[in-house]
């Protein structure tokens, strides 16, 4: 039986030894860390939530991407129209006419002819009145007219590039097209706009994540270029030489997703976008990076993990040329 002191020398080593193991014991999926990569112009703005991930995805820790680029399809800020004034006389020309009459009035004043005797009479201050009138509000109609003509073939055009280009993102809502039933592929998937997000490119989504976590478990880096942008197998190599400094190493198995939906898919600059919001299973086992073995107290069982992924490809190719662009963390 140990005494006090003994069994207290022995807590204190299991809590020493424990604090040591829990670096080895982290997590070791890929971009684990935070969140890495690009989303065109929208890198700096927060993906739409949606029914997987209802939590606002966080920043770019990690992006080449310029803060503060403009993003093409934000509108831009209307200057606010001058105040009018309302009635005939509030107008420029309206003024312009009433000072004259004031002028002429006073003019015959100081000749001894009366107020309106520096207009003649009477009869001729209404009929330079109506017909001035009747000139303005001829004028009024025609400007009108012109401006209207103008305005409809321009709104036209801009309603349907902006159907083309697909700048408004994904459906209403944020969320199109659920993708549940075990997988992307297991429900039915609404077009979005000129982008038209099908069954296949789910199906490359969810292939995509399982094979990125695997090579990236298997330090694989030639392997990963194959499935990502260069900027994010940058971050990968960085993160896979700093585990081979640190002696840590991971073994991953079992990557299945469990459901996720479409948070935004756009085309600009001759690409495709797609970001899906994903809540996958994966066995993340820490093992000793000599020996290959599992280390004392590493996880056997499914861990559950909630991500947004972001996708690329060059506009006009087909579901198989979707790389992984971007992974951010959830809340």
């Amino acid at each position: 039986m140990l005494g006090p002191f003994k069994a207290r020398s022995v807590f204190a080593l299991a809590l020493a030894a424990t604090i040591a193991l829990a670096p080895a014991l982290a997590e070791a999926r890929a971009n684990t860390g935070g969140s890495s990569g690009s989303r065109g112009s929208r890198t700096n703005s927060a993906p739409a939530a949606t029914q997987t991930a209802p939590n606002a995805a966080q920043p770019m820790q990690r992006t080449q991407a310029q803060p503060g680029q403009a993003n093409p399809a934000q509108a831009r800020p209307q200057t606010a129209a001058p105040a009018q004034t309302g009635g005939f006389f509030g107008s420029a020309l309206g003024k312009g006419l009433l000072g004259g009459l004031l002028g002429a009035g006073l003019m015959g004043l100081l000749m001894g002819n009366g107020f309106g005797g520096g207009l003649g009479s009477i009869m001729s201050f209404l009929g330079l009145i109506l017909q001035i009138g009747l000139l303005f509000l001829i004028v009024r109609f025609a400007i009108g007219w012109f401006a209207s003509r103008r305005q409809q073939p321009a709104m036209a055009g801009a309603g349907m590039n902006s159907a083309r280009t697909g700048l408004g993102g994904g459906l209403p809502g944020g969320a199109a097209g659920a993708m549940g039933g075990g997988g992307l592929a297991g429900g039915a998937f609404a077009p979005t706009g000129p982008l038209e997000v099908q069954t296949e490119d789910y199906q490359s989504f969810e292939r995509l994540l399982a094979d990125v976590q695997t090579s990236y478990a298997d330090d694989n880096v030639n392997r990963l270029r194959t499935l990502a942008t260069d900027e994010m197998v940058g971050y990968f190599s960085d993160d896979i030489a700093e585990a081979v400094r640190n002696g840590k190493g991971s073994r991953i198995s079992g990557v299945k997703l469990l459901n996720g939906d479409l948070s935004e898919a756009w085309r600009e600059n001759g690409e495709d976008y797609a970001t899906v919001a994903m809540h996958y299973s994966l066995v993340d086992t820490p093992i000793d990076r000599a020996t290959g073995k599992p280390l004392p107290g590493a996880p056997s069982e499914p861990e559950e993990v909630t991500e947004i992924w972001t996708f690329v490809r060059p506009t006009g190719t087909g579901p198989r040329d979707w790389k992984l662009s971007a992974i951010q963390q959830v809340g």
